[in-house]
């Protein structure tokens, strides 16, 4: 079966110099640079997920904008596709699925940020497309969460949605146990 790495929206952003900082961010970058490196090396094809806001009042990923770009350490080289999204859902209103059919790609492999959001957008439409899916849970990366004065830091909100993937749609591994196995 073929696999395909979908790389979604580690951008600028998200740093500690960006306007929505993630707890855990270089961690998580820093194990999205192994996966790269080892999907480059074998031959599976990367696709890289980048957000763009180009609605007058945004005050992130705004189009053009520095924080809207790719983070050097996981930029794409050569022909590596790059798909610009405006919705959580990588899958929603671009060619994310033409891209795949285009390299034969049957099963995938989810690195990113956000947890709660668009990596978990995208893993369950891709579990409802059919893909077999694996998320790498520390190549990906979120921040405190807050609803009706209640803060659920992100480690938490990080395991919930992990639990949730696990639970029924994906398979859930460290960078470690994928690239041993």
């Amino acid at each position: 079966m073929k696999r395909g790495l979908v790389v979604v929206d580690l951008q600028n952003e998200y740093l500690p110099t960006g306007k929505l900082p993630l707890s855990g961010i270089e961690a998580a970058v820093a194990n999205a640079c192994r996966v790269i490196s080892h999907a480059r090396d074998a031959g599976i094809p990367v696709f890289h997920i980048r957000h763009e806001s180009d609605n007058e009042g945004a005050t992130i990923f705004i189009k053009g904008s520095g924080g809207a770009e790719i983070q050097t350490a996981v930029a794409p080289v050569g022909q590596e596709p790059v798909i610009v999204k405006k919705h959580i859902n990588a899958f929603r209103d671009t060619d994310l699925k033409k891209q795949l059919d285009a390299f034969d790609v049957q099963d995938i492999v989810v690195v990113g940020a956000m947890s709660h959001m668009c990596i978990d957008a995208v893993v369950r439409a891709a579990a409802d497309m059919g893909y077999p899916v694996t998320v790498l849970h520390d190549a990906c990366a979120t921040l405190d969460l807050s609803f009706r004065g209640v803060t659920v830091p992100a480690a938490q909100a990080h395991a919930a949605m992990m639990a949730a993937f696990e639970f029924g749609y994906a398979t859930v591994k460290s960078v470690n146990e994928y690239l041993s196995a």
